[in-house]
């Protein structure tokens, strides 16, 4: 197949690079991200290839589709930036990767909570600058602690097994239970519940309708004061205005985020001779307690391997006409498998 790799970086190219020669697709980079200014770039291809913040809504979709495009395969786990009712309209078949390192992200929430507990990154600048004071530097212990993970798909579970050998308790909310981890002594609770009694909550479910905005105003009012609160799943499971009222009121002790709501227009690029234009992720950067990092929680090179391997073999399947393992399908509101 001729596939068309939208906004690719180098770590892309060279994990693919590396595979394709077993292969016989066609590949053509890239670094662009698919949007209504550059999906013309799609003409003469079979099929695409996309990543976490590429534009498939239906406009986009419908213009695909009179390009002759059959199929879009996506470097990611969530689809929420798809517009699944319209690919099937269009007959355009979807799949992704659906678990290429759990433990990658998991790690990286870890990363993140760790980072805040200790300050490390005020220390490491301090001691740059030759300056060994740690007054300032007073952090607080994770064993011991009560943490609360939000969706305990193949990542919530990696995360809940790290915090239980961390000495945590933990809780878990979700609307399938994992019988492993209950066996394990993960407790879980209704969601309400989790949020009051939980020290450290850390968010792995899925971005949809029913998650958007997950962490708001009344939600936020559930939860103990100084509650540390780590993303590494999709920014807009937190509505930002909320988190920043609540860092002001330190309701939240402490925040670290991998995705931002509006990380479309700023993430994966460098933009560091431009004038900051989002208002709501200039305001979160002037908080001492948040830590923010580019959607950069997959980077492994383990986790790239998989997925270039799992991307290659849907193209593979898509070629041939067969099953499709890793398909994604349209699912109408109340519809049960």
């Amino acid at each position: 197949m001729r596939v068309a790799f939208f906004s690719t970086k180098s770590y892309d190219r060279q994990s693919f690079d590396h595979l394709l020669p077993d292969y016989k697709h066609k590949v053509t980079y890239f670094e662009a991200k698919l949007d209504r200014n550059t999906v013309a770039l799609a003409k003469g291809h079979d099929a695409i290839c996309t990543f976490v913040n590429d534009c498939l809504d239906e406009t986009i979709l419908d213009q695909l589709h009179e390009m002759g495009i059959k199929a879009i395969v996506l470097r990611c786990a969530g689809y929420n930036q798809v517009d699944l009712k319209m690919a099937a309209k269009l007959d355009i078949k979807l799949c992704r990767v659906p678990a290429y390192s759990p433990e990658a992200v998991a790690e990286h929430a870890l990363a993140l909570l760790m980072t805040l507990s200790r300050k490390t990154h005020k220390a490491y600048n301090r001691v740059r600058d030759n300056n060994y004071s740690i007054e300032g530097l007073t952090g607080f212990n994770i064993n011991g602690k009560t943490t609360g993970v939000i969706g305990t798909g193949a990542i919530g579970k990696a995360f809940c097994k790290i915090m239980l050998g961390m000495g945590c308790k933990v809780l878990a909310y979700d609307i399938y239970e994992n019988e492993e981890l209950k066996r394990m002594g993960v407790r879980y609770m209704p969601l309400e519940e989790l949020l009051a009694e939980s020290d450290i909550i850390s968010l792995h479910c899925p971005l949809n309708a029913d998650t958007f905005h997950l962490i708001n105003e009344n939600t936020l009012s559930h939860m103990k004061d100084g509650v540390v609160l780590i993303n590494t799943s999709r920014g807009a499971l937190i509505d930002s205005k909320a988190v920043i009222n609540a860092l002001k009121s330190r309701k939240v002790g402490n925040l670290g985020i991998d995705v931002y709501e509006q990380e479309e227009d700023l993430f994966f690029q460098n933009r560091s001779e431009e004038i900051l234009q989002d208002e709501q992720i200039a305001r979160l950067m002037t908080f001492p307690n948040v830590l923010i990092t580019g959607h950069q929680a997959f980077l492994t090179n383990e986790a790239l391997v998989h997925i270039s391997e799992t991307t290659l073999q849907n193209l593979d399947e898509l070629a041939s006409g067969g099953k499709l393992s890793n398909e994604v399908k349209y699912q109408p509101k109340g519809h049960k498998n």
